[in-house]
Order: structure tokens, then C-alpha cells, then sequence
């Protein structure tokens, strides 16, 4: 009964995570429209740090105090935020929200590769290639061919959603070195380090001190920053223990049709009529590679 109601609960953050980081496409497209990508990515890293640093301390915990876990820290950092985020952040400035959330939803296949071919520590079950298959044609549903038709066109910010991608799912693979920690020091630490690269280089190339964003991209800085970033990367390192890389990263199937709805109630887009049945396969597929499988007595 315990092992129903610890997977429920999985499961619904993992609908959490997918909201928040579903939004951050959003926020990012905003933000980048007044703030340029190095200066919104250290902000981002910065805020998002210090917030984790000060829930860390107010529940007296403590961060590691040795060189090697501050390597790992920065090592992470790279991979989940510095190199993925900014070259997001760069690829939006020419490229819609929803197609860099189509690429990067991609995550989990690079993840799923990445197990069953470097590291090898889940296994690769025929359950989790149908995961795989049926969240691909859930997407492809969801989005349908008019978003699809801009592939091509814009090769060099495809390119760097599909390399950021790459890191994050490399990502998830690594950061399961980090069991034994409590979700928030990891997440904190990679967050820190990741704001101590990117402010260097944000004021040296962009000169913030010369911006003047407006206030639709402060805003949605602080809530990329509070929500997508440090909120959203508790919840990520609790679920890389819990549900694995590959089920964690599965919550990018989720974060298309989430991105579709949001774009439908705030921005006025429409849903196409094949919509709701690309929702139901990116449902059965993140089921099939996240709810773990009964044994069956014979």
C-alpha cells in the first residue's frame, strides 16, 4: 500500500515539474526580449541560488564543505544549467517557445540512450521503448505538422535546443551520484557554482549596468527564477531518486501539451483537433517508463 501511495505522489510532482518547467519556455521568450541570454541566465542561476541557500539554512542543513563535492557542483551546474539554459535562452531569441519546447522535449530518448549504452544502471525494458515510442507520436500529435514546418529553417538555434537537450539528459544520468543528499543541496550547489560562471561573462559581454529590461522581462526573470529554477530543481533531484533519470526525464513528453495549454489560455493560440489524442498517448507513454512494474506471482 506504501509503495501506491510513495508512486502517487511521484507521479504528481512530476506533473509539477513538467507546469514549471512547461512555464519556462514562456518566461524565457519574454525575459530574453529586453535581457540578454548570459545576463537572464546568471540572474536566473543567482536568484535561484540564493533563495535554495536560505530554505537550506532555515531548515539547518548545511552544504558540503569539500572540494570534491563542489567539483561535482560545478560539473553539474554545466550540464543542468549553465550550457542548457543559455543556449535556450540564445535560441529564443529567433526561435518560437513552442518549437525550442518540441527539441528540448527530446530529453528523455538522449537519456534513454545514455543508460542503455554508457552507463547501463536501469534497465532497458521493451516497456520503456514504448514509453519512448508513444510519447514521440504523442508529441507529434500534440503539435502537429504546421508547428513541425519551421524545422530547417532556422538551423542554428535548432541546433543549440538540440545540444542543450543533449546536456540534460547527460545530466539526469550524473546527478545519481548525488543519493544521500537532501534534494535541495544539490540542486542549491549546482545553482551557486552556475551563477558564479555565467555573472563573470554577463558582465563582460552585456554590460547590465547599460540595460534597462522591461518590466514584463523582470518579471518574468523572478518567475523563472522562484518557480522554473529553484522550486523546479527540488523537485527534479528528489524524482532522479525516486523515479530514475530516465522516468524523471520523461516529464518532457508532459511539458508539450502543458505548453499548448498555456499558449491557449494566455497567449490565445488554438488546439488542433488531434490534440487530445496526442495527450493521451504522452500519458500512456510517461505511465509506461515512470509507474514501476508489478511483479507477477506464478
Amino acid at each position: 500500500m506504501s509503495m501506491k501511495t510513495d508512486t502517487r505522489i511521484e507521479l504528481v510532482l512530476l506533473v509539477i515539474l513538467a507546469v514549471l518547467w512547461g512555464a519556462s519556455y514562456s518566461f524565457i521568450k519574454i525575459g530574453v526580449a529586453t535581457i540578454p541570454p548570459v545576463t537572464l541566465i546568471a540572474a536566473r542561476t543567482l536568484i535561484a541560488g540564493g533563495i535554495l541557500l536560505a530554505l537550506i539554512r532555515w531548515r539547518g542543513l548545511t552544504l558540503p564543505g569539500d572540494a570534491t563535492s563542489w567539483r561535482r557542483f560545478a560539473f553539474q551546474a554545466c550540464l543542468n544549467s549553465v550550457v542548457p539554459f543559455t543556449l535556450i535562452a540564445w535560441a529564443e531569441r529567433s526561435l518560437d517557445a513552442g518549437l525550442a519546447t518540441i527539441l528540448n522535449a527530446t530529453s528523455p530518448i538522449f537519456t534513454f540512450l545514455l543508460t542503455a549504452l554508457i552507463t547501463r544502471h536501469e534497465p532497458s525494458t521493451m516497456r520503456k521503448l514504448f514509453g519512448v515510442a508513444a510519447g514521440i507520436a504523442g508529441i507529434c500529435l500534440v503539435v502537429g505538422a504546421p508547428a513541425l514546418g519551421g524545422l530547417g529553417q532556422q538551423l542554428l538555434p535548432q541546433l543549440a535546443v538540440i545540444a542543450a537537450t543533449i546536456c540534460i539528459a547527460a545530466a539526469g544520468v550524473c546527478a545519481r551520484g548525488f543519493r544521500g543528499l537532501d534534494p535541495m543541496v544539490p540542486a542549491a550547489g549546482s545553482m551557486l557554482c552556475g551563477a558564479a560562471m555565467l555573472i563573470p561573462l554577463g558582465l563582460a559581454f552585456d554590460q547590465p549596468w547599460t540595460l534597462a529590461p522591461s518590466t514584463a522581462s523582470i518579471l518574468a526573470l523572478l518567475g523563472l527564477s522562484v518557480f522554473s529554477t529553484a522550486l523546479a530543481f527540488c523537485i527534479y533531484f528528489r524524482l532522479l531518486h525516486t523515479l530514475g533519470s530516465v522516468g524523471t526525464t520523461s516529464q518532457a513528453y508532459l511539458r508539450v501539451p502543458i505548453g499548448v495549454a498555456i499558449g491557449a489560455v494566455f497567449l490565445g493560440e488554438s488546439l488542433g483537433p488531434s490534440a487530445w489524442w496526442g495527450m493521451a498517448l504522452v500519458v500512456v507513454g510517461v505511465a509506461a517508463m515512470t509507474i514501476p512494474q508489478a511483479k507477477v506471482a506464478r
